[in-house]
């Protein structure tokens, strides 16, 4: 007869781990959006799940360990929501996918604005998505949905590429190409997509932040003018 029980004893701490890291996620995220990211502390989310401090350090060896997962969850959740949106559409048609991408990532900020701060306000030093950072690969994760409708769209040839793109930015927009999967995006073009991201960010962060509310109770036609713009800058004939 096999014995079974040190397998079984496995997976009941398997269980018992995930279950622990899942609440601690959801407790350190109802922190996050009840009282901000200052709340957000081993010592406040272990008191919540009935632990002491020491008791939760095994599952994170501190401050940065727990935020960096909190963010990565986040990334994790909102590549998911923009993978959908653009499944919802013709895999033929990349303009309309990226139209749809563009909406949910604004719908997503508007019902999430404490995470969305924390993802790209970055309120607290440990929300770093920098090289090395554990949630460096789920912040490409999110940024892969955008980027690889830019890539399709570039596929059609039609992306009016700036010339006498200054060398300085050579080294830094490198980085970005490491992310495509192979594909020879010209790095005069991977401007283009910085450039509409950060247009894209631009449009949404204004709203969530509330520093359109001096000049529009609606922002959702400004919008909806920059995505049709950032489409025209990509090469979009529908735009």
């Amino acid at each position: 007869m096999t014995d079974t029980s040190g397998t079984t004893a496995g997976r009941r701490r398997h269980r018992v781990r995930e279950e622990a890291l899942a609440d601690s996620m959801r407790i350190a995220r109802r922190l996050l959006v009840e009282e901000g990211p200052g709340a957000v502390t081993v010592r406040a989310v272990a008191r919540e799940m009935g632990l002491t401090a020491p008791g939760l350090y095994r599952y994170y060896a501190g401050h940065r360990e727990l935020v960096q997962a909190l963010v990565s969850h986040l990334y994790d959740e909102l590549a998911a929501a923009l993978a959908t949106a653009r499944e919802g559409q013709p895999a033929d048609e990349p303009g309309r996918r990226l139209r749809a991408v563009c909406r949910e990532l604004r719908w997503w900020a508007l019902a999430h604005p404490q995470e969305f701060a924390l993802l790209f306000a970055k309120p607290v030093a440990d929300a770093d998505t920098a090289p090395g950072a554990a949630a460096h690969d789920p912040s490409w994760r999110f940024g892969a949905v955008i980027l690889g409708l830019m890539v399709q769209l570039w596929r059609r040839g039609t992306i009016q590429a700036p010339t006498g793109l200054d060398p300085s930015w050579t080294a830094q927009l490198e980085e970005v190409r490491e992310h495509l999967a192979g594909a020879p995006v010209p790095l005069e073009v991977i401007y283009v997509f910085v450039s509409s991201w950060a247009r894209l960010y631009g449009a949404v962060a204004v709203e969530v932040f509330g520093h359109l509310d001096f000049a529009l109770a609606d922002a959702e036609p400004l919008f909806e003018r920059t995505v049709g713009e950032i489409l025209t800058a990509l090469g979009d004939p529908a735009a």
